[in-house]
């Protein structure tokens, strides 16, 4: 058994590693890229210089120039637990702040030769003073490159602007989507020595390049000097080192980083906390109720056989199988939930508005009123969502139990059991039912990725902020760090789940053994 374990988990490894990939090629390669929920907002394009910076920083930040491979390279150097190259630093928050990277190399440096090289010495303050001015620098190192990064994409589509006006043949070297890039324009005459006849407006788009040029030198100059302060404090180590070091700057032990979700610019890892206990804690109310009520019915099913019982739970879990959930879903709200009608429960969400000045418990206040507190408030939010996710699991279920009872019950053990005289009881529940949990377990051990996973369905109808809201938010954005770590999540868990699903077969049956 040891042994198979081990080979499973090693095999786990290449798996995942296959997973993201495929995800992350799926992501990357599609049209548009992270950058295209930023061009649209709200159903209207947004200004095109505006959306072309921000694109440019989105770029610069994700790497997304970098080939598919380079890229998928960096994210998994983050998500795996050993590290190489200078330890990052652990905020008070939990955060992973890494050093400050290297600013971007200045195009055209053969036309517009780069300002000179300069070192910025200065000695960083200690203790809490250290903090405070790290996080100043921090803050000025990111908001300087951010502006070098956007003087970069105006300095490019100014120069676009100047071969479109120069015409063929230079117009034929801009990219598919018009932009230009510069390493296609070495041999671009300069100054008077463009081709004659001179359009009329090239001189005055020359003089924009000349301008974004000098800007974008500019930006370089305080991006760099803001980089170095940011660099030295950095060294200086106003927060503790993530993880454990190893060896310092070289080689640390850390947890897995999943990095900032663009969409939110916010820590993936803090989405995730904020939305797996919502639908944990759903799935947890769910699961229960279908075993507790599907099992039981089933193996009444195979015991009355063609009786009342099994025709009459068998037509109605068939029934209930047949209405879809986003169906379920919105009768629900239609009349369950509208004053109109009944008005018995919420509409969405997870809480009262109030629940900040509930009680935990029901309680009743002087006035003889009685309040239901944050315990009966939640259940009752609850009920609705956990309604539409358990009725379409009976049948399932309770089918499988069924065919599986009734398997056994014709198994050659049965026979012999009944022929020494042991009690029906004892048949059903230690002989039959033991032997009928195989099918079970298999369907068990799905639970655990649906608890990652969501009810996306449910979720997105009663307005809940769970793991299933938040997939689909971040693959209509495109948020590609969040993709990615739910993806990883996922696949992960459903690989141990299954390997879980092999050793319960093991204790169950007997028979089972990986030797």
């Amino acid at each position: 058994m040891a042994t198979y374990l081990i080979r499973r988990l090693l095999l786990m490894i290449p798996t995942v590693l296959g997973i993201t990939l495929m995800v992350f090629l799926i992501v990357a390669l599609a049209p548009g890229g992270i950058g295209a929920g930023l061009a649209v907002q709200g159903g209207q394009v947004s200004d095109t210089s505006k959306v072309a910076q921000m694109q440019a920083y989105m770029e610069d930040r994700y790497g997304l120039n970098d080939p598919v491979v380079v890229q998928y390279g960096r994210w998994i150097a983050r998500v795996c637990p050993v590290r190489f190259g200078t330890t990052s630093l652990e905020s008070p928050s939990g955060d992973r702040i890494a050093v400050p990277r290297e600013l971007p190399e200045l195009p055209m440096q053969w036309a517009f030769p780069a300002p000179a090289t300069f070192e910025v010495t200065f000695t960083p303050q200690s203790g809490d003073a250290l903090i405070e001015e790290f996080r100043t620098l921090q803050r000025d190192a990111e908001g300087r490159r951010r502006t070098y990064v956007g003087s970069v994409r105006a300095f490019k589509d100014a120069l676009a602007d100047h071969v479109r006006v120069l015409g063929d043949p230079w117009t034929a070297r801009l990219d598919p989507k018009g932009g230009a890039d510069p390493t296609n324009f070495r041999d671009l005459p300069l100054g008077g020595g463009q081709p004659t006849p001179v359009p009329a407006d090239a001189a005055a788009t020359w003089a924009k390049v000349n301008a974004a040029a000098a800007q974008m030198h500019q930006a370089w100059s305080l991006a760099e000097e803001a980089r170095q302060r940011a660099t030295i404090a950095f060294a200086a180590r106003p927060f503790p080192p993530a993880g454990v070091e190893v060896i310092r700057d070289v080689v640390s032990i850390d947890s897995p980083d999943f990095g900032v979700a663009f969409s939110r610019n916010r820590p993936v890892w803090d989405l995730i906390k904020t939305a797996l206990p919502v639908t944990m804690l759903i799935n947890l109310i769910a699961f229960p109720i279908i075993y507790l009520v599907a099992v039981p019915t089933g193996v009444l099913a195979s015991i009355r056989r063609g009786g009342v019982a099994d025709i009459a739970s068998g037509f109605l879990f068939l029934l209930l199988y047949s209405v879809p959930v986003v169906l379920a879903g919105v009768f629900a709200i239609g009349f369950l939930a509208n004053n109109q009608y009944l008005g018995w429960f919420p509409v969405s969400g997870l809480h009262d508005s109030a629940q900040a000045t509930m009680t935990f418990l029901p309680y009743t206040d002087p006035s003889s009123v009685w309040h239901r507190g944050w315990l009966l408030d939640t259940v009752w939010h609850l009920a609705l969502p956990v309604l539409c996710l358990v009725y379409g699991g009976f049948a399932v279920l309770s089918k499988q139990t069924r065919a599986s009872m009734l398997d056994n019950f014709n198994a050659d053990y049965v026979r012999t059991a009944r022929a020494k005289g042991v009690p029906r009881k004892d048949i059903v529940i230690s002989h039959v039912l033991r032997n009928s949990l195989l099918p079970l377990i298999t369907m068990f051990v799905g639970i655990f990725p649906a608890m990652l996973g969501g009810s996306v369905v449910v979720e997105r109808i009663f307005t809940i902020p769970g793991m299933g809201s938040l997939v689909i938010e971040a693959i209509n954005l495109r948020d590609r760090e969040l993709i990615l770590a739910n993806t990883f999540m996922i696949s992960s868990v459903s690989l141990l789940a299954l390997l879980l699903a092999d050793i319960l077969y093991a204790l169950c049956d007997p028979r089972v053994a990986y030797e």
